[in-house]
């Protein structure tokens, strides 16, 4: 028997499984202890045990013995050990950080230590009550163990009272905290949009405020939340609103006053950990500052209610390619002047310096000549980014739309206006350079504590109601956030197909139909779900629409037919399954409705049904694992589709069915 302990929990089976298994776990964690100490001590020997009038030969190594023309070597500029010793006994600061630093690496210890312990009941019960040996839970999908953990539930209750879990159930138990702070960034309850002077709207969220968001609201002493599963009784009463939005403030206040002594320390430690992580890879390829990535903000804005790690990521990642290309397409031309006379200037300069290095070597020995090739490098590069590509020729409404079928979520004012600067001030917003990353971290521990003293106790009176409003309590779950449960009728917004189906007021309605796009994507990942009446309702009114709308579009055929067309002009990789479905639909307005062969325009959504009509079961991909034999995928790509396993053909085609759903509702 395997009862469901604390470390037993869904949350932690689920972490074991993205982090690899119990071998990689201790690796992980043993390395960031190691790594821990390396950069602590490795600095402590740069700081006090180091001739840096040596290293940089301004002073000589020995005036009496050592002949004027030999070589400084790295031995020659290491201070004796009992002199680095009497630098570190006389800095008593440099002693205050490293009995800091040791206590901090304790706690990491104790902390490590105790996790291995629940992790090593966790690969037990993998073994033993999941059947899966630890050297093949890489071979098996998270949905794989989930269904491991519906059947046990069903031999053997796993939760108290006694009840059958769903898959919802257990993606409400990994995502508690995760789904109220993505309802919170829906509802703009977070104080993370700011308006300043001269820079105008600026999104902040870094790891930094997001871990003291979740202390305040969830794990800390003074959080809203009792444990780990249910919110603490006061909490959902309305007389004690007041008082609890008070001591939640009076917590911030106390926290961003922690933070803020605490800055120093903190900025201390990230601008080393930034310097050893990414000044080589500058040196190396100064351009990586350039390339794009998705911002933290971007991962709660976009993220669907119950979507798991993973799934967010790999969406993400589908969606980085025409996101960079949509950002690529904006260029100002003077910028580009500039960047094309400051490139031909300092390149210049570089292939100068270059040609005498090769000629003779002995170049390199002059002073600071390295640092000059590197930074006329460095600058040639930059140069060279802002500089459009002449050959390259974009349709920047095309492409928002391909982003959009990754990322599911698009402000609806985008609409129509994806080549204004507007639009992509605000997409950058989501999809931020790299350097404007490592910038935003850094700053981190200067404007979290203001965030918490200033701007964060004015919303502690919504943020209290917010939680008594929007919390219910689920047996055998605990308290899970009320928009978690995709519950159309009480959480839909009429604008997204839902009306009839909803009952909800506008304050209860989720932003940009992210019920109705969490319910498509979570029927669609969990072809098994048997979703609750409302939901089932609103899933075949959404079918009988998209049938409806699929009878005034051209046959899917000529519109797979127009894909290589598309392919080429929207993309350079779109030989998959759901790039090809993806860009035959955009070209479908363009291309199809200027065919002779059909006599009316079609638009991007009648396009977008008509292929949605042919998958047979626009709600579930190609068949469950235990579906009837009707439910079949086209003849054109089965032999494509046999070659991939179960749980990625699946994965698949439910991504791109899900691409053609975001696209399709977009549009009406």
């Amino acid at each position: 028997h395997h009862p469901l302990r604390v470390s037993l929990t869904p949350p932690h089976i689920y972490h074991f499984h993205q982090r690899n298994g119990f071998a990689c776990v201790v690796l992980s964690d043993v390395l960031e202890l190691v790594q821990f100490l390396f950069v602590v001590t490795f600095s402590t020997f740069l700081l006090c045990c180091v001739d840096y009038d040596v290293l940089f030969a301004t002073r000589p190594l020995n005036h009496s013995h050592v002949p004027e023309h030999t070589k400084v070597t790295l031995p020659d500029a290491v201070l004796p050990a009992p002199q680095c010793a009497r630098r570190l006994r006389g800095s008593g600061w440099l002693l205050f950080l490293l009995v800091l630093a040791g206590a901090v690496w304790l706690c990491r210890l104790v902390t490590a230590l105790r996790r291995l312990v629940g992790y090593w009941e966790i690969r037990s019960f993998y073994i033993r009550a999941l059947g899966i040996p630890a050297e093949e839970l890489c071979n098996h999908s998270w949905q794989s163990v989930q269904a491991r953990l519906l059947a046990l539930q069903r031999r053997q209750p796993l939760c108290v009272p006694r009840r059958e879990l769903t898959e919802l159930d257990i993606h409400h138990r990994i995502l508690r905290f995760r789904n109220y702070t993505v309802a919170m960034v829906n509802k703009s309850l977070l104080p993370v949009r700011f308006r300043l002077p001269l820079l105008g709207p600026v999104v902040f969220l870094t790891r930094g405020l997001q871990f003291n968001l979740e202390l305040l609201l969830f794990r800390g002493p003074a959080a809203l939340f009792q444990n780990t599963w249910s919110l603490r009784p006061q909490v959902k009463r309305a007389g004690a609103r007041r008082a609890l939005a008070r001591g939640l403030a009076r917590a911030s206040v106390l926290l961003g006053v922690a933070n803020l002594a605490l800055c120093p320390c903190v900025l201390g430690w990230r601008l080393l950990l930034a310097f050893f992580s990414y000044a080589e890879g500058l040196k190396r390829a100064p351009g990586s500052l350039g390339a794009r990535r998705w911002s933290l903000y971007a991962r709660h804005y976009l993220r669907h209610f119950n979507e798991l790690g993973h799934e967010l990521q790999a969406r993400l990642g589908r969606g980085h390619a025409p996101a960079t290309k949509y950002m690529d397409s904006f260029s100002s031309p003077l910028l580009a002047v500039l960047a094309r006379h400051v490139g031909f200037f300092a390149g210049s300069v570089l292939a100068v310096l270059i040609v005498l290095t090769v000629y003779d070597e002995d170049v390199l020995t002059v002073q600071h000549i390295l640092t000059a090739i590197t930074l006329l490098g460095l600058v040639v590069t930059v140069a060279r980014s802002f500089i459009p590509d002449e050959h390259s020729v974009w349709c920047p409404e095309q492409l928002l739309q391909r982003v959009l079928a990754h990322v599911h979520y698009l402000p609806e004012h985008w609409q129509g206006h994806a080549g204004r600067a507007e639009t992509r001030a605000e997409m950058a917003q989501l999809f931020q350079y790299k350097a404007v990353f490592i910038l935003e971290e850094l700053l981190s521990p200067i404007v979290t504590p203001l965030i918490l003293i200033f701007a964060f106790p004015p919303r502690a009176l919504d943020i209290v109601d917010f939680f008594r409003n929007f919390t219910v309590e689920v047996a055998g779950v605990g308290d899970i956030c009320s928009f978690a449960q995709l519950d159309v009728r009480h959480h839909g917004n009429p604008q997204w197909l839902s009306e009839g189906h909803t009952e909800a007021p506008p304050e209860r309605q989720a932003e940009h139909g992210k019920t109705e796009l969490s319910l498509m994507r979570f029927a669609l990942s969990n072809p098994r779900w048997r979703p609750p009446p409302p939901a089932r309702r609103f899933l075949g009114h959404l079918q009988a629409q998209v049938t409806r709308d699929a009878a005034t579009a051209p046959p899917p055929r000529h519109l797979l037919a127009e894909g290589p067309l598309a392919a080429s002009l929207l993309s350079e990789d779109s030989a998959l399954a759901p790039e090809g479905l993806v860009a035959s639909v955009l070209a479908a307005s363009g291309l199809v409705a200027r065919d002779p062969r059909f006599g009316q325009p079609c638009s991007t959504a009648s396009a977008t049904a008509s292929l949605l009509a042919s998958l047979r079961n626009p709600l579930g991909a190609c068949g469950a694992p235990d579906s009837p034999g009707e439910h079949q995928c086209p003849e054109e790509s089965e032999s494509r589709l046999r070659s991939l396993s179960r749980s990625a053909l699946l994965a698949e085609v439910a991504s791109a069915e899900m691409s053609l759903h975001a696209i399709y509702l977009h549009q009406v």
